[in-house]
């Protein structure tokens, strides 16, 4: 808040100053001196000077055109000449770390009075850390980075790389051991999936889609096989700096000819005469942060059939930015290969046995997919809720209209159920191992990103409808709809087309039908 003394003024006296030279306004028990903004205001003067705002409590026409965070702007904290005489003001915006009260704004989990046979109170305890640092390192570095398309400062990845979240977000595994995750809150050896849910759900509460995958999706996607199936030389080699974020790592499987056909792939790898290392030739295309990518795991067509392959950022590599409907934030990448040599000591698994390293990485990657597609559907939900309560159409607030909350009511209904479908897969994978989950999830693992990417496209629709024009409008009070609607294809199409995976789900589940079942 203002700094300056501020005086009491009675709403009589506010009401004096009402005219274009001497104009005050009242918002939330808070007196504003527009006299000297009143020519720069946006909406031009004529807003200000109508006889139902100059002088006059303005608190339901400013927040039925502007978002909080105007006022907590330093421009428009320097307008604060008081308050009103007896009264104190009745909206607060939220602090660092605060769970919202709004009704299916958190999962239920969060929620005072509900209960949960998942989460531990370390879960609960690593929660509150992770959005403490979303709200401080997150949230601003995500809103200027959206703007001017650059990849995430280097400050935010160094803050990460400290607190072990770009190790934690590959889930648990030997490679979190002798890390002190989040400053010592979780030990290495009792961190599970549910573990990895929180920190990825609180983390995609930035509202930024682009800016989401520029924080280092392509690691998250593109260093399992590496720590799966690498050497061990490699892994030292390559890994301690990628989750230092001294180094950027990638994966490189789509091509303009293939995309959920992994394997109709045409890149090719060959060995060299002496067989120490493999040529590459080809081309890569939408490959998230692969504009600054040094590291590329990739997917090449080989005399054995299908191999993935670490390539090295060098001779014969060129990355080239694909401008898409999100932020280039993301780095998303088109990729040549031109005669590129990396030795057969970078080769992930079995030559020949690429298809395998690929599907055991799919389910991770669709399960943090889900993650994220889960929590900004309960966001979206979130800002319908608190526009259709402050939105007055026809002389009475939007959501005492029957079509309106029929809408709200869908989109509640489609985010409680991506989340407690998720929660159910999250506890067997804490129950199975790697090879089991591989077995027996990567079906239901399908169904649900299908499942939750389709829900996401239609609560991107209704969300829209709520909020007409403003939804579509990329700053203001819609800018979150906006650009919620604007970027939810990415999650409907990366790590696999809705149709495919739905395909695959049903492949899955009728290789399990019994030979003897009957009607």
């Amino acid at each position: 808040m203002t700094s300056k003394q501020l005086r009491t003024y009675t709403r009589e006296e506010v009401a004096k100053h009402n005219k274009e030279d001497d104009l005050w306004i009242i918002i939330d028990a808070k007196v504003y001196d527009l006299t000297r903004f009143v020519g720069m205001h946006p909406g031009g003067i004529a807003a200000l000077t109508d006889e139902e705002i100059a002088g006059q409590d303005a608190t339901d026409q400013f927040f039925a055109l502007h978002r909080f965070e105007v006022l907590m702007k330093p421009q428009y904290q320097r307008l604060v000449i008081g308050n009103i005489e007896g009264e104190e003001a009745a909206l607060h915006p939220p602090s660092i770390g605060d769970i919202s009260k709004v009704p299916y704004a958190e999962p239920t989990w969060l929620t005072e009075g509900y209960h949960s046979p998942y989460y531990t109170e370390n879960h609960r305890e690593l929660q509150r850390a992770v959005r403490k640092f979303t709200d401080e390192y997150l949230i601003p570095d995500a809103q200027a980075r959206e703007e001017d398309g650059k990849r995430p400062d280097q400050k935010v990845f160094d803050k990460m790389a400290e607190l072990e979240l770009h190790a934690m977000r590959l889930g648990p595994g030997k490679h979190l051991q002798g890390r002190t995750l989040m400053g010592g809150i979780v030990k290495p050896e009792e961190f599970d999936y549910f573990h990895e849910l929180v920190a990825m759900q609180e983390m995609v509460r930035c509202g930024a889609r682009g800016y989401g995958d520029g924080l280092l999706g392509g690691k998250v996607i593109g260093l399992p096989p590496v720590l799966n199936f690498g050497s061990e030389e490699l892994k030292a080699r390559v890994v301690p700096d990628v989750l230092a974020a001294k180094k950027f790592i990638c994966l490189a499987i789509s091509e303009a000819h293939a995309g959920s056909d992994v394997m109709g792939l045409q890149t090719t790898a060959v060995k060299s005469e002496d067989g120490q290392e493999w040529i590459i030739n080809g081309s890569k295309k939408w490959i998230t942060n692969g504009t600054f990518a040094d590291y590329f795991t990739v997917g090449c067509k080989t005399e054995d059939g299908f191999t993935v392959i670490l390539v090295e950022r060098g001779p014969g590599v060129e990355t080239r930015q694909i401008k898409t409907s999100y932020s280039t934030t993301a780095g998303t990448a088109f990729i040549t290969f031109d005669n590129v040599r990396a030795p057969v000591g970078n080769t992930l698994g079995e030559e020949g046995g690429g298809i395998f390293v690929m599907l055991s990485n799919f389910n991770h990657e669709r399960w943090v997919m889900c993650c994220a597609s889960a929590r900004a559907q309960r966001g979206i939900v979130e800002e319908c809720l608190k526009w259709t309560s402050q939105r007055k159409a026809f002389g009475k607030p939007l959501n005492s209209l029957a079509t309106v909350r029929a809408k709200l009511a869908a989109m509640i209904q489609r985010a409680e159920s991506v989340q407690n479908w998720l929660e159910s897969i999250t506890y067997q994978m804490c129950n199975m191992s790697y090879k089991q989950q591989a077995s027996k999830l990567a079906g239901q693992i399908a169904l649900l990103k299908s499942y939750s990417t389709s829900c996401a496209q239609e609560t991107a629709r209704d969300a829209v409808q709520l909020f007409g024009g403003r939804g579509i409008t990329k700053t203001g009070m819609g800018r979150l709809i906006e650009h919620y609607h604007r970027t939810i294809p990415f999650d409907a199409l990366l790590g696999g087309a809705e149709d495919v995976l739905s395909d695959l789900g049903v492949r899955q589940a009728l290789r399990s039908m019994p030979h003897d079942a009957r009607l």
